[in-house]
């Protein structure tokens, strides 16, 4: 094989060549992945959006590839980050992250697998982190103050994500981006907003990447927080062992409270309409119905549900309306982290991976985290036996009062909101356990069934 077939280029000869090595592979191990989108749909085609060789002689390859899946009517099909090895020989740790033996193409007789489990091809992406510049396809930043160690031994985190990340000496983290979208991903762009205000409640980003037009943000580089406690593992483990959990939920609330502040600070806010509140209203009446027609069990709900969401219009219709800003989007107690001294961090600010990056990126009131955070620690309590509403009543009630202290407002003094957005929030959650967890859908149609009998 000469040198120059097995050097992929982005021109549309070379990405014919690497489609012939690894399009076969990728069609089949694509869908097994947690990240991928398109579950239960087979993968038809593929497509090559860019190649950028990082490493010689194809061992080390970024490719941004757009699966194609039926209907064929329905968009383009997602795109895909891949950071893909080649080798003639695997180690056997690497077993794992196989995709698969090549037998076609340019690449024929390697074997491809996911390098972010190599640890050799993982340090090579940190390298390309600390340095700025173009290479390729991509284009390498970091903030002027960062400073970014190298020579650091990197390990993958295994826990199911809809991204993927590799930890580096326990001082840093990269998040690699695995369904990619044209815009600034919020979870760059927020952290970012937030450290210019000097906010410490979210870790900054030190370094990203991008493509070459820096229309699409690809991954990016944190502090790693050694040490600190997954906020949904500490409530369990303050389930488990009957201790009280309202002081940390009271420090949370303070935590939140200081972000929305300073979200409010670094970036625009605006003031809903009563127009944009009755189409908010009406948005989350299709997504009831919608959903009610895919899980049937919420079917006896919708009736008293929905007077969730004619009271807020109803409200709209007044005059009375709220101001919007931008939010974490997504927040629930895995979105949270509590180092040894008991100082809460919110980190994901990715926002609900499922929705669009547009409305991902769109002001909501301050009520959607919250309840979001409402929901999370009934889901905390619903996971443990016996179940006790009383741990959830007291927790979420000490979250408001913690969010009243820092910011100087209640969010219960507004329950006809909060309400709605809890409710929206179980909404989403039936669908989503329905398809992915079915043993765990009992739990927010709970929530919805106690929503739905609310005046």
């Amino acid at each position: 094989m000469s040198e120059t077939a097995a050097r992929p280029t982005a021109s549309p000869q070379g990405h014919s060549e690497l489609l012939l090595s690894l399009g076969p592979l990728l069609r089949e191990w694509l869908p097994r992945q947690r990240w991928f989108a398109g579950k239960g749909r087979p993968v038809t085609d593929l497509t090559l959006e860019s190649v950028t060789e990082l490493q010689s002689d194809a061992a080390l390859l970024h490719l941004l590839v757009r699966a194609h899946q039926p209907p064929a009517d329905e968009g383009p099909g997602d795109c895909y980050q891949l950071l893909v090895g080649t080798s003639d020989a695997v180690a056997p740790q690497l077993a794992p992250a196989v995709i698969g033996h090549i037998a076609h193409g340019a690449l024929a007789g390697r074997t491809a697998y996911d390098a972010l489990h190599d640890p050799r091809q993982a340090g090579v992406l940190l390298e390309r982190l600390r340095i700025p510049g173009s290479l390729g396809d991509l284009r390498f930043q970091r903030r002027a103050e960062s400073r970014i160690a190298g020579d650091l031994a990197p390990r993958p985190l295994l826990a199911e994500q809809s991204n993927s990340s590799v930890v580096y000496g326990d001082e840093l983290i990269a998040k690699v981006f695995r369904r990619v979208l044209p815009g600034t991903n919020p979870d760059l762009e927020l952290p970012l907003a937030l450290a210019r205000e000097g906010c410490d409640r979210v870790p900054a980003p030190l370094a990203w990447y991008e493509t070459a037009d820096g229309e699409t943000t690809l991954g990016l580089l944190q502090p790693y927080l050694a040490g600190a406690a997954d906020g949904w593992d500490l409530a369990l483990e303050h389930l488990i062992k009957q201790v009280d959990f309202t002081a940390a939920a009271r420090e949370l609330g303070r935590a939140t409270a200081e972000v929305h502040t300073a979200l409010a600070r670094a970036l625009p806010t605006v003031t809903y309409s009563r127009v944009q509140v009755e189409q908010l209203a009406a948005t989350m009446t299709r997504r009831l119905e919608t959903t009610a027609q895919q899980v049937p069990a919420l079917l006896p709900y919708v009736p008293g549900l929905r007077t969730t969401f004619e009271a807020l219009a109803d409200l709209a219709g007044e005059g009375l309306s709220w101001q919007a800003q931008r939010v974490h989007g997504d927040l629930h107690l895995g979105q949270c982290l509590r180092d040894p001294s008991g100082f809460w961090r919110l980190i994901d600010f990715e926002g609900e991976p499922s929705r669009p990056l547009a409305e991902r990126r769109m002001p909501h009131p301050p009520h959607r985290d919250i309840a979001g955070m409402l929901r999370s620690f009934d889901y905390a309590a619903r996971s443990h036996r016996p179940w006790s509403p009383q741990w959830s009543d007291a927790c979420r009630s000490a979250y408001c009062v913690g969010y009243a202290a820092a910011s100087g407002w209640d969010p219960r003094t507004d329950p006809v909101l909060l309400r709605a957005y809890e409710t929206d929030k179980a909404v989403y959650e039936a669908l989503y356990e329905a398809r992915h967890r079915p043993d765990w859908l009992p739990v927010p149609l709970a929530a919805l069934a106690r929503l739905a009998e609310l005046p």
